[in-house]
């Protein structure tokens, strides 16, 4: 019997919810607590060489789950697995596999420590998993890490600062601060889109080529579907903490059945192809309060299709085709 290799990264109805305080006079009557429920119940894998692409708009949980598999967060409910271990098993299960898994901020110039010097940043790792058997080493290591990211001579960034960089090569320092751990998945967090639009691409074909070159695994928290199609193998269209589109980034682009999905498509011009989809979707009101959320399907307040079953049932994210799963009563 063939042996089926179980994913890379699994999350398991992963739900992380904050305490938003006591609102309102009957909660504080009543000793109510009032919880953001950012993420609810969000559940996918990642297997080894994909492209993941978490996509939705702002307060849709997507940096949250980044966090919470970076370890960052807690889950409040659920688990995540990485190579088939808890991460949240133990201190030193997540020390040991804190290594294999990094992150990549939004803004560069605030994820590097302004007073340290690019080689402590891109060393500092190196110094705390005892990577190096001396100095010699460290220095080698540090150095292939910056030419890897297209930072050459290294050792003339070696003393630099980061703000004496820019957006761009700060964001390569960023990326080879992740490569010199030897990473097996790297989440990255809107990596270009605080970086000057004529460098963006670049920044991308490099995280792509190094994708090839070392077999990495990404996780990209994207709002940009255009940037999603071309450089994802498998999109999850978040809304409100939770999954309304999951499939293969083929599926989901070309055969887009949510109406939220279809409405962030509407408004991409590069994914307007056909005739019926050239008009832009322009949904009603405002993203719902993720303390007091809608009942029924989150989404029906602002669903142009939404019926009365809408706002009693809540809808589960179920398979309508091999591999392209959906949450809505309308499917």
């Amino acid at each position: 019997m063939e042996h089926k290799s179980i994913p890379l990264l699994q999350v398991q109805d992963l739900t992380v919810w904050f305490p938003a305080g006591r609102t309102g006079i009957f909660s504080l009557i009543r000793g109510e607590k009032k919880y953001v429920r950012a993420v609810d119940g969000v559940t996918f894998n990642v297997n080894k060489g994909e492209v993941f692409s978490l996509i939705g708009e702002s307060g849709a949980g997507k940096t949250t789950i980044g966090l919470a598999i970076a370890g960052v967060y807690k889950p409040t409910r659920g688990k995540i697995l990485f190579k088939g271990i808890d991460i949240n098993s133990s201190r030193k299960i997540v020390k040991n596999l804190r290594r294999k898994i990094q992150m990549i901020f939004q803004d560069p110039f605030e994820s590097l420590p302004p007073h340290m010097t690019i080689f402590d940043i891109v060393g500092e790792g190196i110094d705390i998993h005892k990577l190096a058997g001396s100095f010699e080493e460290k220095i080698r290591m540090v150095k292939d890490a910056l030419e890897n990211v297209g930072l050459s001579p290294p050792e003339e960034f070696f003393n630099k600062y980061p703000h004496q960089l820019s957006g761009g090569q700060r964001q390569r320092v960023a990326i080879a601060s992740t490569l010199v751990l030897h990473p097996d998945l790297i989440i990255a967090d809107e990596p270009v889109s605080m970086i000057d639009a004529s460098l963006r691409w670049s920044i991308i074909e490099l995280m792509m080529n190094l994708r090839r070159r070392y077999g990495l695994t990404y996780i990209f928290i994207l709002h940009d579907l255009a940037l999603a199609k071309y450089i994802s193998t498998h999109l999850a269209i978040l809304y409100l903490g939770q999954i309304v589109e999951l499939g293969t980034s083929n599926d989901v682009i070309k055969k887009p059945m949510h109406p939220y999905t279809r409405a962030l498509m509407s408004v991409v011009p590069s994914l307007r192809k056909t005739k019926n989809e050239r008009e832009k979707i322009i949904l009603r009101g405002e993203i719902p309060n993720p303390v007091d959320l809608p009942t029924g399907c989150r989404f029906h307040p602002r669903c142009p299709y939404a019926s009365s079953s809408c706002e009693r049932e809540n809808p589960e994210l179920i398979e309508v085709e091999q591999n392209h799963y959906v949450r809505c009563l309308k499917i």
